[in-house]
This record gives C-alpha cells, sequence and structure tokens, in this order.
C-alpha cells in the first residue's frame, strides 16, 4: 500500500502559513520514513493547476487557518477527484466558525459557555458583557486574536477596534471560564487521551506557548479525576461526530474543577486540522495511546478519500 503518491500539503497565505510550513514538513519527513513517495506542495492561488498535473494518489492536507482549513481546500480536492485527508468541505468550514460549530455543540447536547457574534466596533466604548470575558476572531487559529479581558477592566480592549486588527470584523464574545486548559483528540470513530496544557510565563494558551518550544507544558494523560477524564473523551467524540468530522481532530475544553472534583466542563472548539509540529499536541497523546507519529500518518493516509 505504501507506494502511494502523498502531497503534502502545506504553508498557504493565511496568518497561520509559519505553522503549517513547520507541520507540514514534519508530515512529509515521517511518511517519506514511512515508505511512501512524498511530494511537498506550498500552496498558492495555483494550486488547482498544481495538482492537476502532479496526479498524487492522496493529498495531505497540512494546511492551517483560512483556506486550507475552512472547505475551499478540500472543494478544489473534490473537484479534482484527489482523496484527501483530515475533515471534508461541510465540516471543515462549519468547524472553523467558532461561533457555528458552538451552535451545533450546544444542540447536540455538549456544554459550551455563553456568547454572542458581534461587529468589532460596536464593542468599542462599552463592555459587550461583564468582565471577565473573552474576544476572538470567528474564523482564525493558533489563538490569533484571542484577548482576554479582566475582571474590574474599566473599559473594553482597544485594539480590538483599531485600525492594525486583521482579523475580519465579526468576532466572537464569550464568558471567560476559568480552570484548566484540556484537550483531547480524535481518531476516526475512537477518542484518544486527554492532555492538559499549561502555558509557562503566559497568561494562556497563546500563539508563542503553543509553538515557541518551552513555551507550555504539556501532561500526557491529564491529571483530573477519572469522571472528567472520561466527560471530556465523550464530549469529544460527540462533538466530532456532531459537525461530521473525519480523520483526527482535537476539542478543546476549559475545566473549573476548582470547588469540587467533577466541576464545570466547558466544550471550546474544535481543530480539524490539528498542528503536526515538534511541539503539537496531537502526536503527543497519539503517542500516549500507542501509535507512532510515523503509524499516525500512515493512517491518515490510508483513511483518505472523496466526498467526506
Amino acid at each position: 500500500m505504501k507506494d502511494k503518491h502523498v502531497a503534502v500539503l502545506m504553508g498557504g497565505f493565511s496568518s497561520e502559513r509559519p505553522v503549517s510550513l513547520s507541520s507540514g514538513a514534519a508530515c512529509a519527513d515521517a511518511l517519506e520514513g514511512e515508505g511512501y513517495r512524498v511530494t511537498r506542495v506550498d500552496v498558492g492561488r495555483n494550486v488547482g493547476a498544481v495538482l492537476s498535473e502532479l496526479k498524487p494518489d492522496v493529498a495531505f492536507n497540512a494546511l492551517h487557518g483560512p483556506f486550507g482549513e475552512d472547505g475551499t481546500i478540500q472543494g478544489i480536492l473534490e473537484y479534482l477527484a484527489i482523496p484527501y485527508t483530515h475533515s471534508g468541505v461541510l465540516a471543515s468550514a462549519l468547524a472553523m466558525n467558532k461561533a457555528q460549530a458552538k451552535t451545533i455543540a450546544r444542540a447536540a447536547g455538549i456544554p459550551v459557555a455563553e456568547s454572542k457574534v458581534l461587529d468589532r466596533f460596536s464593542i468599542r466604548d462599552v463592555h459587550p458583557m461583564k468582565p471577565p470575558y473573552v474576544v476572538k476572531p470567528v474564523n482564525e487559529g493558533s489563538s490569533f486574536g484571542v484577548v482576554i479581558v479582566q475582571e474590574g477592566q474599566s473599559h473594553p480592549p482597544q485594539v480590538i477596534s483599531s485600525p492594525d486588527w486583521k482579523y475580519g470584523d465579526g468576532v466572537l464574545v464569550e464568558r471567560y471560564v476559568p480552570g484548566r486548559e484540556l484537550t483531547c483528540a480524535v481518531m476516526g470513530d475512537v477518542a484518544l487521551g486527554v492532555c492538559e496544557i499549561i502555558p509557562t510565563g503566559h497568561s494562556f494558551y497563546d500563539y508563542d506557548s503553543k509553538y515557541v518550544p518551552g513555551g507550555s507544558k504539556h501532561e500526557t494523560p491529564a491529571k483530573v479525576s477519572p469522571n472528567i477524564y472520561q466527560k471530556i473523551q465523550t464530549l469529544a467524540l460527540k462533538a466530532h461526530q456532531a459537525i461530521g468530522c473525519r480523520g483526527v481532530s482535537r476539542s478543546d475544553f476549559r475545566c473549573d474543577d476548582r470547588h469540587s472534583e467533577n466541576g464545570e466542563v466547558v466544550w471550546l472548539e474544535i481543530n480539524t486540522q490539528p498542528g503536526m509540529t515538534p511541539t503539537s499536541l496531537v502526536p503527543e497523546i497519539a503517542a500516549h495511546a500507542g501509535h507512532t507519529f510515523g503509524d499516525l500518518l500512515s493512517w491518515m493516509v490510508e483513511d483518505a478519500s472523496c466526498q467526506r
């Protein structure tokens, strides 16, 4: 089976380009180590023509952010009839839009924090909800544009309405849930382990704590009560299925267990294109479940299809 020609799609032109290049390089190297014939494709606007000429057996999608994670590249691959990894057009588009994903999660009985979608200019002068709360772009990943408004802060964050803001006019305003940052990977129809993310020298799991070595500590398996551990696995799989994800996904949670061992568990979002960098979470969680990096990527290649 490993005589397949795999095109690893990486780079692109979203704000997450550097992350994607890192993910793509790691995946391409590992797939070559597994015996696949690999072509690295730095995705540009001519990606359709490039893939038409290349004619790979499988497209391994290592893109992150808009155009790579939101159903756009998935639609191109469907037109070209090239089997691809990860989620399909609809699930990718839904998961990328945090507000739509939360609507589906809530309907599926998954606990989410109170939130509202607003125009960024409408919160320039008045708090949209009582602090503490979080403001985040509706369609971004890697914690780009995330701002935490602390309790007692006198006015909304000015950066949201400034000319320097580059993440679109629609923002999601969400009640801040204190406590622990937990994440769970799903592989096919199986929820893998739960990992706790402990930022090092950062107030939350921001871009640097995600991708700079030493920016965060990962505790796999998370040291939480068995009830919370199992609940998060159940909710991660439920979110994966409700949104229609395929292949590998990762759901992020907040857990406030300061006052009881069961505490409050809140689902934040689902990532249909989890990072595959040396500091990424899914390879670490999969390794704890007994899957080497090469095994994980090989499974994803063999799982690839159209009409996902």
